[in-house]
C-alpha cells in the first residue's frame, strides 16, 4: 500500500495501488529474467505528476550480491515491465519506475531481537539472588510482614 500523505491527492495514492498491484503481478508470472528470483512488492510512491515511481520490494536473501542482483535484472526488466502495465493502466503519464530494496522488514527483525534481548536481561535481573551454596538470601520479606499486621 502507498504511504498515506497529505501531500498526495487520493487518486495518486488508489494510481500508487493500482501499481503495486499490477508489478506483484507482472513480477510474479511474467518476468522471466533468472536473475530476479521470488520478491514481494512492499511499496509504490510515485511523483505528484506520475512521472516517476519508486518500487519498494524485499526479497527472502537479503544478502548484499543477491540484491545486487535482482536490482540489475529489474532495471534492465524495466522497460518490458513498464510496457506491460501500460497495458494494464490506462492513465495519460506512465512512469518511469526506479527500484528500491526495501530493508525495513529487516531492520524490524533486527530491533525486536535486540528488545527481546533486552526483555530476557530485564528479567534476569528482577530474579531473587541466590546464595552460591544454593540457598535463598535470608531476605525480610516485606510483602508477608505486612499481610500480618
Amino acid at each position: 500500500m502507498a504511504k498515506h500523505s497529505k501531500t498526495m491527492p487520493a487518486r495518486g495514492l488508489r494510481v500508487a495501488d493500482q501499481i503495486q498491484r499490477d508489478l506483484a503481478e507482472i513480477l510474479s508470472y511474467e518476468l522471466k529474467d533468472p536473475r530476479v528470483g521470488m520478491i514481494t512488492v512492499t511499496e509504490v510512491q510515485i511523483t505528484l505528476d506520475y512521472a516517476h515511481a519508486k518500487v519498494f520490494f524485499t526479497m527472502l536473501n537479503d544478502n548484499k550480491d543477491a540484491v545486487r542482483n535482482t536490482v540489475e535484472g529489474l532495471t534492465a526488466a524495466s522497460g518490458y515491465i513498464r510496457g506491460q502495465l501500460g497495458k494494464r493502466l490506462h492513465i495519460h503519464t506512465l512512469p518511469q519506475l526506479h527500484f528500491v530494496h526495501d530493508t525495513s522488514t529487516s531492520r524490524g527483525m533486527e530491533m525486536s531481537l535486540l528488545i527481546d534481548k533486552a526483555n530476557s536481561v530485564r528479567a534476569a535481573d528482577a530474579e531473587p539472588d541466590v546464595k552460591p551454596d544454593g540457598e535463598p538470601d535470608n531476605k525480610p520479606d516485606l510483602a508477608a510482614e505486612s499481610d500480618s499486621e
